[in-house]
C-alpha cells in the first residue's frame, strides 16, 4: 500500500486536505502529522479518525531524530508538506519561532525524504506548500506568476521564501522530485479565529470591534479552502515534478470592501438591522511590512491540470458564515482553548 505524509494535517488547510485523501484514495495509507499547537486541532478531522487507511501522530517537524524515525517506521512514498507557522503578525512578535517550523523543520522533511529514498525516486514525491506572500506587494496592476521574483517583506513570508529555495536546491543538487505551489488568501470552515474572515465573524457574534489595519485599502486574493485542497490533490498527483504552480481565486477584495459585505451578510443571518454590524468597525494602526496588494495568476494550473475555483468569493463567503453559525460549539471550543483537551481524551 502506497504511504503518504501530510504535515500539518489538523490545522486548517490541513484538515480538509487529509479528509480528501482519506477519502479519495481508500487503499493509500495516510499519517497525518501534526504538533498540535495552538491552529491544530484533531476536532477537524474527528469524522475520518476511524478510517482504516488513516493514522494521526502527534509530533515536531522540528524534531529531528523522530522525524528521522518516522520516515524509517513508514517509508513514505510521498510528503505533502502544509505544516507551517503562517500569521504574519505573530511572525512580527517571534520571528525564530517561523524560522524553527518553517525553514529548519522544512529541512528535516527534506533530509529525511532524501536519506529514505537514496536516489530511487520511481514514484516519489516531495509537495512543499507555499504562499503567494513570498512574491512581496503589487502595486494597483499586474498579478503574481510562476516567474516572479521573489521580494518577501515579513519574517513569515523571508521564512516561507527560504524554505522554497531549499525544496529547490534539493531538487537541483539531489534530484530529489518535488513540486511547490504558491497559493493565495485562503478561507472556509475550520479556520481558527485569528485571521481575517474567522476573527471578524467570532466579533460580529459577540458585537466586539472589527480592528481594520489602516485605511482598509490592502486588496488580497481570496481562496475558498475546499477549492484549495483540490487543487493540492490535483497537483500532487498529476503535476510535473520540479514545477512551481500558483493557486489563486480569482477573487480580489479591499479589506474594507470585504468587511462590509462579511458585516451585510451577517447582519442578514442573525436577523439585525441592516448597518449595525458595520458600527463594530475599528481603524487601527498599521502593522509594519504590510504589503498593499497581493493578486495570483493561476492560468497555469488552469492550463496544464484544468483547476479553476467552484465558487465566487461570495458564495463561498456566505457558505463560509453559514458554516460558522451551525458550528458554534466548535468555535467556542477553539477561542476558550477547549479544543486542546480533544487529543488527551481521544489518544491518551
Amino acid at each position: 500500500m502506497k504511504k503518504i505524509l501530510i504535515t500539518g494535517g489538523a490545522g486548517f488547510i490541513g484538515s480538509h486536505v487529509v479528509r480528501r485523501f482519506v477519502t479519495n484514495y481508500p487503499d493509500t495509507q495516510i499519517v497525518n502529522l501534526d504538533a498540535l499547537t495552538y491552529a491544530g486541532n484533531l476536532e477537524n478531522i474527528s469524522d475520518i479518525e476511524n478510517q482504516n487507511n488513516y493514522t494521526f501522530v502527534k509530533g515536531d517537524i522540528t524534531d529531528e531524530a523522530f522525524i528521522n524515525e518516522l520516515f524509517k517506521k513508514h517509508e513514505f512514498d510521498g510528503v505533502v508538506h502544509l505544516a507551517a507557522e503562517s500569521h504574519v503578525d505573530r511572525s512580527i512578535e517571534d520571528p525564530l519561532a517561523f524560522v524553527r517550523t518553517n525553514v529548519i523543520g522544512t529541512m528535516n522533511l527534506l533530509n529525511a525524504a532524501k536519506n529514505l529514498w537514496k536516489g530511487n525516486f520511481e514514484g516519489k514525491r516531495f509537495y512543499h506548500i507555499s504562499t503567494d506572500e513570498v512574491y512581496g506587494s503589487l502595486g494597483a496592476e499586474g498579478l503574481f506568476t510562476e516567474t516572479t521574483s521573489y521580494d518577501p517583506n515579513s519574517p513569515y513570508s523571508a521564512s516561507k521564501a527560504s524554505s522554497d529555495h531549499f525544496v529547490r536546491a534539493y531538487g537541483e543538487t539531489y534530484g530529489l522530485p518535488y513540486v511547490i505551489t504558491n497559493c493565495s488568501n485562503n478561507y472556509g470552515p475550520n479556520h481558527f479565529p485569528e485571521k481575517l474572515i474567522p476573527l471578524f465573524i467570532n466579533n460580529i457574534i459577540n458585537n466586539k470591534p472589527l480592528p481594520v489595519y489602516g485605511d482598509g485599502k490592502y486588496t488580497r486574493d481570496w481562496l475558498f479552502v475546499e477549492d484549495h485542497a483540490r487543487a493540492i490533490d490535483l497537483v500532487f498527483h498529476k503535476g510535473n515534478n520540479h514545477e512551481t504552480y500558483n493557486i489563486g481565486g480569482f477573487n480580489e477584495w479591499q479589506n474594507i470592501d470585504l468587511v462590509k459585505l462579511l458585516c451585510t451578510i451577517m447582519d442578514e443571518k442573525l436577523g439585525r438591522t441592516p448597518g449595525q454590524s458595520s458600527e463594530l468597525i475599528t481603524y487601527v494602526k498599521d502593522r509594519p511590512g504590510h504589503d498593499l496588494r497581493y493578486a495570483i495568476d493561476a492560468s497555469k494550473i488552469n492550463t496544464e491540470l484544468g483547476w479553476e475555483p467552484s465558487v465566487t468569493f461570495e458564495e463561498g463567503l456566505e457558505r463560509t458564515i453559514d458554516w460558522y453559525l451551525s458550528n458554534e460549539a466548535w468555535l467556542k471550543n477553539v477561542t476558550s482553548g477547549e479544543y486542546q483537551k480533544y487529543y488527551e481524551k481521544q489518544y491518551n
